[in-house]
């Protein structure tokens, strides 16, 4: 059988709307290529395709021939009870089976049962007197029916809808009690159960099956379930997946945990490409959400998402290679929802220093910001790009809303002094401006030297907030090594058992009140 955690749902496909053509719209420039050599292309494409799928077919056609090699010689000859829900009382619109080792429900047109042969409760038994070559799809369950339901014990009938309101008008009490005698006499009483009464402790409820272990094999997959508690790292639940049927070639390993302190909640491996994805419930002392990984060393590719509510700087998504690392931000006061940095070699020292100690040196910074409505488009900065070797930055503004180019600025940085130690004045080929409308603004020499002090004190505060991110990586790496050494769990004030406080409270208490007891 396949395994149902497995399944992927089937996603809705939206299909695009065609936009009509305009009827003033610009022809299209003439196509000159060849149409014989876009002919052979698409043939040359067909052919490859064509035994792609041909190769496809084979393949599957080699693993239907390999399961079907397996047939089961006790296929339809295996006895199971399940529980049937008939349609009728307690708005129930049409009957339902439940499997009770699983808890699941099923139609009656499903098909994993094959056949009934007899149906019982607490008032009669029935035996299925109908044919089930289809299985359980063509079956009626109408149990007055004796034709298709044969029942062992006299004078019960069928489960029935309560009496209509007319006929309980009609009747006296006296008549109601007769009417009960009368069936009192007729009917027999079930043989009562073998069976004793079920009492479950809530130890064993806890634990749900021997040992607390469950190990149910599937097609091309192992599902493992734990108990709470019962291994030491939380976990609960292992999905293993194998791409042959002898599940010897692992795909991938799904974990569960419950009760971790530091709110892991799965973990997704991946063997074929080696990339782990831990998934973490909200409280996490990063407010890390995912963590994509294929190592746990500095430096290397990893992607981890935060839950931006829970974060001060609204930060939501950081992305990291040996060269680069993104941020994404949301909600920030100052409209920052975006910054990468480029990262060039590290300067090779003779002392061996960490990455804490000697960071990377930044070669580039682009920063995004979204619109701020309180100011005007041509001097709301939307793109902030600091090229720090070259000593420039550039700026480009929004867009007005009814133009279709933006504003542009670029600063030549220069050292404050020169070689004689004189004070360097601002020039105008320090700045490089596309401004989109320029009789309506003209900056003069005064705002841009403005500017370009600003913008040299943004850029030393956006290479901190760089560094300080490289810091944060290395902190949270860290902190997950000591998580997954310790993998500590929580436990509820409301579990007596496992809370040691709380047991030792309760047992102090009930001292105090035994030694009252015995004062008295």
């Amino acid at each position: 059988d396949v395994c149902p955690l497995t399944m992927k749902h089937k996603e809705v496909v939206q299909q695009e709307e065609k936009v009509p053509p305009k009827k003033y719209a610009i022809k299209p420039p003439r196509d000159l290529s060849s149409r014989f050599e876009q002919e052979q292309k698409m043939k040359k494409q067909q052919e490859i395709k064509g035994e792609k799928e041909k190769q496809w077919k084979e393949e599957e056609q080699r693993l239907l021939e390999l399961e079907k090699a397996k047939i089961d010689p006790l296929h339809g000859l295996r006895v199971h009870a399940w529980v049937l829900v008939l349609s009728g009382k307690r708005e129930v619109p049409e009957s339902f089976f439940i499997d009770p080792l699983t808890a699941r429900s099923y139609s009656t047109q499903d098909d994993h049962f094959l056949g009934i042969e007899s149906l019982w409760n607490h008032k009669n038994y029935w035996v299925n007197m109908q044919d089930c070559w289809n299985g359980c799809k063509d079956l009626v369950f109408d149990l007055g029916d004796p034709v298709r339901w044969e029942y062992l014990l006299l004078g019960t009938d069928k489960p029935q809808l309560a009496v209509a309101e007319e006929e309980d008008d009609g009747m006296n009490d006296e008549d109601m009690e007769n009417l009960g005698k009368e069936d009192e006499d007729k009917s027999f009483d079930m043989p009562p159960s073998w069976v004793e009464q079920i009492e479950i402790s809530p130890e064993a409820f806890e634990t749900r099956c021997p040992n607390g272990k469950k190990v149910i094999q599937y097609k091309r997959a192992k599902l493992e379930k734990w108990a709470p508690y019962l291994n030491s790292d939380g976990l609960v639940c292992r999905l293993t997946t194998y791409e042959d049927l002898e599940c010897t070639e692992t795909l991938e390993i799904k974990e569960w945990y419950q009760h971790r302190e530091d709110m892991l909640e799965l973990k997704h491996i991946n063997k074929n490409t080696g990339l782990n994805i831990d998934y973490f419930k909200p409280g996490h002392p990063q407010a890390l959400r995912v963590h994509s990984y294929k190592s746990m060393q500095p430096e290397m590719d990893r992607v981890m998402e935060f839950y931006e509510t829970a974060r001060v700087d609204g930060l939501i998504k950081r992305e990291e290679t040996p060269k680069t690392m993104t941020e994404y931000y949301q909600g920030r006061s100052d409209f920052l929802s975006y910054r990468h940095v480029d990262f060039g070699d590290r300067v090779k020292k003779l002392a061996l220093n960490s990455a804490e100690s000697n960071p990377r040196p930044m070669v580039k910074i682009t920063e995004r910001f979204s619109r701020n409505p309180a100011k005007p488009a041509d001097e709301d900065v939307a793109e902030r790009v600091f090229l720090i070797p070259e000593e420039r930055i550039q700026l480009r503004y929004h867009c007005r809303d009814d133009h279709i180019t933006a504003s542009k600025r670029e600063f030549l940085r220069r050292t404050e002094v020169d070689s004689k130690g004189n004070k360097i004045i601002m020039t105008p080929d320090m700045c490089i401006s596309f401004e989109v409308e320029p009789m309506e603004h003209t900056k003069k020499l005064l705002y841009q030297y403005e500017a370009m002090m600003k913008l040299k004190n943004e850029e030393k505060l956006s290479k901190h907030q760089a560094w300080e991110s490289e810091l944060e990586v290395l902190e949270i790496l860290k902190l997950r090594e000591e998580e997954e050494e310790a993998h500590t769990l929580t436990i509820s004030i409301y579990d007596t058992k496992r809370n040691e406080k709380s047991k030792e409270y309760r047992e102090a208490m009930e001292r105090v009140m035994h030694e009252e007891h015995l004062r008295q």
